[in-house]
């Protein structure tokens, strides 16, 4: 997955471009700044920074995390805010902070994260957060015609799709597309507050971890 972001890179915010998805996106762009206002906020996979621009002018502090030196390079030259601190790092294995973050944001991670490996990943998120932090999970929704389609599943439950990119290169992607039903289970262990956000292309899951 890191190697296909990394060749991706200069290609990545095509995605944004699709013209079915743009009432979408703008409404989308208006609804996460005010989540995390005067907040510190840990995101996780933050590719080239397409939504921590949206967000970052409100927020307290931002640590904004992505495996690639391809994508931070390109977010680098798109965050214009002091309050930003970009880091190489693997979003399975956190590093040290110092101090705990009352928020944490990831858009479009979790559909890559392999079913057996949700649980260990959001124990070792929310070890880095404060109690009361507020979480949100951005993702796509699959809709025939505007997704790329499945090509097969593993006896795990995880999609995958191939990808071509501009070199001509193909790429097995993991991408699952998780039901609300299964969003709210995968949190409801450490949350008693959990919203679900549904738009035509896109889902949200929203949070407040509670203390352990």
């Amino acid at each position: 997955m890191k190697d296909y972001y990394a060749a991706r890179a200069n290609e990545y915010d095509r995605i944004y471009a699709k013209p079915e998805r743009q009432a979408n996106l703008q409404k989308l762009q208006l609804w996460l700044p005010a989540l995390f206002a005067d907040r510190s906020v840990l995101e996780i996979a933050c590719g080239t920074g397409y939504w921590t621009q949206f967000y970052a002018p409100l927020a307290k502090r931002v640590v904004a995390l992505d495996a690639a030196t391809e994508t931070l390079r390109i977010a680098a030259g798109r965050i214009a805010t002091s309050n930003v601190h970009l880091m190489q790092a693997d979003a399975y294995d956190l590093p040290a902070f110092d101090g705990l973050f009352d928020a944490a944001f990831a858009g479009f991670w979790w559909s890559h994260i392999p079913q057996a490996s949700i649980a260990p990943f959001l124990v070792g998120l929310h070890q880095a957060l404060k109690p009361g932090a507020r979480i949100v999970f951005l993702d796509n929704r699959f809709v025939a015609g505007s997704s790329t389609p499945i090509a097969d599943r593993d006896s795990d439950g995880n999609i995958y799709q191939v990808r071509r990119l501009d070199d001509g290169a193909t790429h097995r992607v993991l991408k699952n597309f998780p039901t609300r039903e299964q969003l709210l289970a995968a949190v409801s262990p450490y949350s008693t507050s959990c919203n679900y956000h549904q738009w035509q292309y896109f889902w949200a899951l929203e949070y407040t971890l509670d203390s352990p």
